[in-house]
């Protein structure tokens, strides 16, 4: 399997791109948000690769990000969505709000996505809440000092709680961090009042 493939970019477009990698041109498909960080043909570029191994054909799909690769590789899990509705969806909302939306269940924000219908919005909503969290917090992580389980506990409800209002895992993130350190006792209300305050 291909998990990673670095070369120069010998064509690109919206859709999928071509790498020459010691003489092989390796087709990539791939997310509009991957497509826009991409360098200029004629260049260096490397991409986190998913392969994906059907009856008649290996297909070979590109990620400017280990998070982008995560949240497809979540997508495709799910019934009834494939790598190029999975793309599709990818290309239609930025991965970081894409996210946000997984752990908030927010079935309308991904029927708004095109190819994305009711049904489909509410698996992803059901079925990859819990584990679009334990994304989030892999992309947050704690800081490096060791908490206590209680403090852990509050740092991570509050994390949660930003997210699911609407900011950012790194804003969250950071806002937090300053409020755990301002606020000695670690108290969920108060360290998200602190958060806010910062935040806004």
């Amino acid at each position: 399997m291909i998990a990673f493939l670095k070369g120069i970019l010998l064509f690109k477009a919206p859709n999928r791109v071509v790498i020459d990698n010691n003489g092989i041109g390796y087709e990539v498909f791939l997310p509009l948000s991957t497509f826009y960080a991409l360098p200029d043909l004629q260049e260096k570029v490397s991409l986190h690769i998913h392969t994906h191994v059907r009856e008649d054909a290996i297909v070979l799909f590109g990620f400017q990000t280990m998070l982008e690769k995560q949240i497809f590789t979540l997508l495709i899990a799910v019934t009834g969505i494939g790598p190029k509705l999975a793309v599709n969806i990818l290309s239609g909302i930025g991965p970081e709000e894409l996210l946000q939306a997984m752990t908030q269940g927010n079935a309308a924000r991904m029927q708004s996505i095109p190819g994305v219908g009711k049904k489909t919005a509410e698996r992803i909503a059901l079925e990859l809440r819990e584990k679009a969290l334990k994304v989030l917090r892999e992309e947050a992580p704690l800081p490096a000092i060791k908490m206590p389980p209680d403090e852990k506990t509050v740092y991570e409800d509050a994390l949660s709680a930003l997210v699911n209002l609407g900011y950012s895992a790194k804003s969250a993130r950071d806002c937090v961090e300053k409020a755990r350190s301002r606020l000695k006792e670690p108290s969920l209300e108060a360290w998200i009042r602190e958060a806010l305050r910062l935040l806004n």
